[in-house]
């Protein structure tokens, strides 16, 4: 297990004035899988990385420091559900997120776009912005490109997300370009707006590669924000439905379009076998609810894929969930108790999975970016996907 040397009131010292600056250490001779470092106001942050989701300035059952020993580097916290509560204003308050959760680490928000078409109620979309009501009490909101960035540089993250436009799938081609088109155009107004504020915490900015599943839409938005003032470029509309096959080959397109010294975020992915593809395929940084929302479900992963710790056939399994694993749970407990655990609805069920979960996926980054320093990336690359089974998902599960 990783531990920590930080004081325990580290969350309130003030960030370092270190400018964001992104650096490629390692490159695989054999795919586009690279090893780096983010320096961050907050501290270095190894890339590649998986970032857990605190989507409500917590990752759900979890204590701030478990998630701190058990090797998480960053978090990401959401701008949508932080908005309507308890408000950007009253975090702004107590010094902003990371005195707010108490995570002494980087955080990355994002732009809550995603959360509106999903979540709210009568999203309208315009040129100014997303008029919705919220779906707590249905009260009305106006988010637009300058909000989004002003409430995120409010609760201080280190790393913020431009405001997108999201379409469902599948769309009329028409749709697509359209919204494809506005992304471009909020991204500019949100450049402005960060160049504007003047928020003390204000952090930096990313902009959101766009397009559906049309190839030749990809790479205009690649090219457009990659030429973009922007300090990272991440891919969102992937990991939403699409076949495996269809998100590989967007990555095809759009990587080879982006800049080799800013770090490239693949939004809401998350299975192992994703992080070790989109990996080999350039990417930096990942973030997904599936480790947590799976272990609260009673399924986490091993080095063979995922298992259920409901199903009877654990009841007398006096193993730990993964014997190759390090975590707090595995160190301590077996499987016939986690089964236990979840039949009896116990809440220790969901934080001892959750913090296995997490754990496995830390070690998954950490153990690419040894065969990347190492010059051995597709040797392990082949060995993990070799021994890994994927499951197939329940709609339960589907995010």
């Amino acid at each position: 297990m990783i531990a920590t040397d930080r004081p325990a009131n580290a969350h309130l010292a003030e960030p370092s004035a270190a400018a964001f600056a992104f650096t490629c250490t390692h490159a695989d001779s054999a795919s586009r899988a690279r090893r780096g470092y983010l320096e961050t106001r907050r501290g270095p942050i190894e890339t590649p990385v998986f970032m857990p989701v605190g989507t409500q300035a917590t990752i759900k059952t979890l204590h701030p420091s478990e998630v701190d020993r058990l090797g998480a580097q960053i978090v990401l916290a959401n701008t949508y559900h932080l908005m309507l509560r308890p408000g950007a204003d009253l975090i702004d308050q107590e010094g902003g997120l990371p005195a707010f959760m108490r995570w002494p680490r980087p955080i990355l928000t994002d732009s809550g776009g995603f959360q509106i078409f999903s979540l709210a109620q009568q999203a309208k979309v315009t040129e100014e912005g997303v008029r919705f009501r919220s779906h707590i009490d249905g009260s009305l909101h106006m988010l637009t490109p300058e909000r989004a960035v002003d409430i995120q540089a409010t609760l201080g993250s280190e790393i913020m997300m431009a405001l997108d436009h999201l379409v469902g799938l599948p769309a009329k081609p028409r749709k697509i370009i359209d919204a494809t088109m506005r992304t471009h155009r909020w991204l500019e107004r949100c450049v402005a707006a960060l160049a504007e504020s003047e928020r003390p915490r204000r952090g930096v900015l990313f902009g959101i590669v766009q397009g559906g599943m049309e190839p030749d839409l990809r790479k205009l938005s690649a090219e457009f924000v990659a030429a973009s003032n922007v300090s990272g470029i991440a891919i969102g509309g992937l990991s939403v439905g699409e076949t495996k096959a269809e998100m590989a080959a967007m990555l095809d397109i759009v990587v080879p379009e982006l800049p080799v010294d800013k770090p490239r975020y693949l939004m809401g992915v998350g299975s192992p076998e994703d992080l070790w593809n989109g990996v080999a395929q350039g990417i930096d940084m990942f973030d997904c609810v599936l480790p947590t929302r799976l272990a609260r479900n009673g399924s986490v992963f091993t080095p063979d894929g995922r298992i259920d710790l409901h199903t009877r056939i654990h009841r007398e399994s006096f193993i730990p969930i993964d014997d190759e694993c390090d975590c707090e749970t595995c160190a301590q407990f077996d499987r016939a108790y986690l089964h236990h655990l979840f039949r009896a609805r116990e809440i220790l069920a969901l934080r001892l999975a959750s913090v296995h979960n997490l754990r496995f996926l830390v070690r998954q980054m950490e153990t690419m970016r040894r065969a990347l320093q190492d010059g051995a990336f597709s040797r392990a690359h082949a060995s993990f996907l070799d021994r890994y089974r994927i499951a197939r998902p329940k709609a339960a599960e589907a995010l």
